[in-house]
């Protein structure tokens, strides 16, 4: 039997949150390292020197550039998903969407920008990992927005029948997806046209019949 002395003492909640700080500081490096850069010219002494910390400092966290993109692709969905649980019927959609426009059009290295979105997706079609990752990140959000179309007022969704929720769900999508699109090749677009654009047609999606 293994003596008190001997057990092995489990991380302190200060050093774990000091790893997580950690952690959360190499992804924003590496996210604006991949805009300027790309991801096969982005270098882990790149990422580093962005950083403000040694190369070896990073191996202890991430194995390598792939380790690196896949947690980025983590954390995209954990905030989309933290995001959908918090619609519901009386969700500001366009407000929301609109902000999301405006943050991508200030390329805030902080969260998921246009010029990163655009470098995930192309290199999904490269690289079998990523691809994988992508698409499996795609599926859990798209299982999301359908439920939240799909459940009841009630139950703070949109009560959308469900041989529509599918359709839904891509338009909105595609919408979403679309914007990021125009934050890069129309840079002088205004949020305020955006929210006009969007108010104009986001209802007619939303309502419980289309």
């Amino acid at each position: 039997m293994s003596s008190p002395g001997n057990t092995t003492a489990k991380p302190s909640a200060k050093a774990a949150a000091r790893a997580q700080a950690q952690r959360e500081r190499i992804l924003v490096a590496a996210q604006r390292c991949f805009v300027v850069h790309g991801f096969h010219a982005a270098s882990m002494a790149n990422i580093a020197e962005t950083a403000g910390m040694s190369a070896g400092l990073i191996y202890r966290y991430f194995k390598g550039k792939n380790d690196i993109i896949l947690a980025i692709i983590e954390r995209q969905l954990e905030e989309a998903r933290a995001d959908v649980a918090k619609l519901n019927t009386s969700s500001d959609l366009v407000g929301g969407i609109a902000e999301v426009f405006q943050q991508w059009q200030a390329n805030d290295p902080g969260i998921t920008s246009a010029a990163l979105f655009l470098e995930l997706t192309a290199e999904a079609t490269r690289d079998p990992e990523i691809a994988a990752a992508t698409h499996a990140s795609d599926k859990v959000f798209r299982a999301d927005l359908a439920s939240w179309f799909a459940r009841s007022a009630a139950e703070g969704g949109l009560g959308v029948p469900q041989d529509q929720v599918g359709t839904r769900v891509l338009i909105l999508q595609s919408l979403i997806e679309g914007l990021a699109m125009r934050a890069i090749s129309q840079p002088d677009l205004t949020v305020d046209q955006v929210k006009t654009a969007l108010s104009q047609f986001l209802p007619s999606l939303l309502t419980a019949q289309a």
